[in-house]
């Protein structure tokens, strides 16, 4: 009964809106698209560009954005589980994001598609847009992002995108367990007060925290093996998406840098300089 009434919901907010809702599909059968972004390495120094427009990023190490590394594991072992047939790694950019799909091709993803934006920054906004047109093409059951980028720490496309799809949603996910028969997910996310627990009906988007598992390394055969695969190349313009900026960056500029220490030679002298000095007694 519980099942048969979320189902007349569902129908009848369809009839209300006009816009359909993307059905997950059962058992084995379901897909999971995962989101993957191209960002500067975390183990790179941030250097800002001269003239404060932005991050350099010529000539700088470039890799997958650890929490997506989280989110396509998940999606991963999802697959492994048997709960579902197929994963499907999406990224949105310029062409040099091909790299990062063949290091998700090279982790276990079975198919990988480039949407290709341009060499402008695209916005969580845009890129929300942009994957629920694919959503509505490709109809997984589950969308897997992680829960932010490291470049910009926006937290924004997993929410955006749930709301435009309206999917229930559950962010900052350290444990997701699927049950295939009743097409339900159940997440436990960390908050301050502990460990809460969302059951989310299917279809549903996941925003992936960092404790939620330890991505897998990419073998040597498997990345011989994905720099032969097609990856299947759309452009914005072909999903009906019109990419406008909605945001503008007025300056980055890199934090003051701390001043350096001084060596006191007494508990004397430490209660003068924090008294007089820093004037915090």
């Amino acid at each position: 009964m519980q099942k048969r009434g979320r189902e007349e919901e569902r129908e009848r907010s369809e009839a209300k809106t006009g816009h359909r809702l993307v059905g997950a599909r059962s058992g084995s059968e379901m897909k999971v698209m995962v989101a993957v972004k191209r960002v500067v390495d975390y183990a790179v120094k941030i250097r800002v560009k001269p003239d404060k427009s932005g991050v350099e990023t010529s000539n700088v190490k470039m890799s997958m954005n650890p929490f997506c590394e989280i989110a396509l594991e998940e999606a991963l072992r999802i697959r492994e589980a048997g709960t579902a047939a197929e994963v499907v790694a999406v990224s949105v950019g310029p062409a040099q994001c091909v790299d990062t799909l063949r290091t998700a091709l090279a982790m276990g993803a079975d198919r990988a598609i480039h949407v290709d934006a341009g060499a402008a920054p695209v916005l969580p906004l845009s890129v929300a847009k942009i994957l629920k047109a694919l959503v509505q093409v490709e109809q997984p059951g589950l969308l897997i992002l992680g829960k932010q980028a490291i470049d910009d720490d926006c937290n924004q496309t997993g929410q955006m995108i749930a709301g435009l799809l309206r999917w229930p949603q559950g962010t900052f996910a350290s444990k997701v367990v699927l049950d295939k028969e009743k097409q339900v997910a159940t997440v436990e996310r960390e908050v301050d007060g502990g460990i809460e627990t969302l059951s989310l009906d299917l279809p549903a988007v996941i925003t992936t925290d960092l404790r939620l598992n330890q991505p897998r390394y990419a073998t040597l055969p498997n990345i011989m093996k994905a720099k032969s695969k097609v990856i299947k190349k759309v452009t914005p313009a072909e999903l009906n998406v019109e990419l406008k900026p909605d945001l503008e960056v007025v300056q980055v500029a890199e934090p003051p840098k701390r001043k350096a220490g001084v060596i006191v030679s007494s508990v004397d002298e430490l209660i003068h300089k924090l008294k007089n000095e820093a004037r915090i007694l």
